[in-house]
């Protein structure tokens, strides 16, 4: 596995700035960037870009695609996990930029084009309250553009069980829970799998780190999102690859059973 920062003043993995790392699994490279993770995933001459960060992030994916010897124009496909504003962040400016489709589940579609009208179980504005340590990350967040992510239209849709025809032939992981539509991407090839926010590493309303679902502060259903990491565990990869959060190479089996010991929060 190799690695490579973007700049030499992209340095903190734990402060929310840059860092671009190739080959967190076989051809797939992770952008963390205002604690949300972007993944770029090489199939031959093409990419696909797994979830969208934030209307900053865009001039970071450049740099990311320059570092890996390519340019835009070997995109050709976004898949999103979900439609929450801070995984749709560039997607709006990208595929007008580039005309590439955008793919995700059809309960999705309501909030791509309302990004700030989702389901939610708990209040958001008690969290920073609540849990000091969230503060620096939202903070961060919101310098990214995260209270200013165009909505989308004209999505191209997959099924639960899908395996997209986009670069690297993703298997669609229907797990709903934190969104009605959320989708994990499999990856059987390479061993890895793309939970999104259905499990993460980071949880941005907490602070805590470690395998475990999203707040009620931005999860539709608690309990049906702790029903769906069964869903991640069948797939029994090696690696995971989180929305938010370092990768976890424990294996997802044990990844789920940290998440359900868990809880909610």
């Amino acid at each position: 596995m190799t690695h490579s920062l973007l700049s030499r003043s992209i340095t903190g993995r734990r402060t929310g700035q840059p860092v671009f790392t190739r080959n967190v699994a076989e051809g797939i490279h992770r952008l963390e960037h205002a604690y949300v993770n972007v993944y770029l995933v090489e199939d031959g001459a093409d990419i696909t870009i797994v979830d969208t960060g934030f209307p900053a992030t865009w001039p970071l994916v450049e740099r990311a695609l320059a570092v890996l010897g390519r340019t835009t124009s070997d995109v050709v496909a976004i898949a999103l996990t979900h439609a929450h504003f801070d995984h749709l962040g560039f997607a709006a400016h990208a595929s007008a930029d580039l005309g590439v489709p955008i793919w995700t589940h059809e309960r999705e579609e309501y909030i791509a084009r309302h990004p700030y009208r989702y389901d939610h179980e708990k209040n958001r504005f008690l969290y920073p309250l609540l849990h000091p340590r969230s503060l620096p990350i939202l903070v961060r967040m919101a310098g990214a553009g995260a209270l200013s992510v165009p909505g989308v239209t004209g999505l191209h849709r997959w099924q639960p069980g899908d395996t997209v025809d986009i670069p690297g032939r993703p298997h669609v992981v229907f797990s709903p829970g934190h969104t009605f539509g959320h989708s994990a991407l499999f990856f059987p090839d390479r061993d890895a799998l793309l939970t999104g926010d259905a499990l993460v590493t980071l949880n941005p309303y907490t602070g805590s780190r470690g395998p475990q679902i999203v707040s009620g502060a931005a999860t539709a259903d608690s309990a049906e999102a702790l029903r769906s990491l069964r869903a991640l565990a069948d797939t029994e990869a090696g690696t995971v690859l989180p929305g938010h959060g370092e990768p976890w190479r424990g294996g997802i089996e044990a990844a789920v059973a940290m998440a359900e010991d868990a809880g909610p929060s």
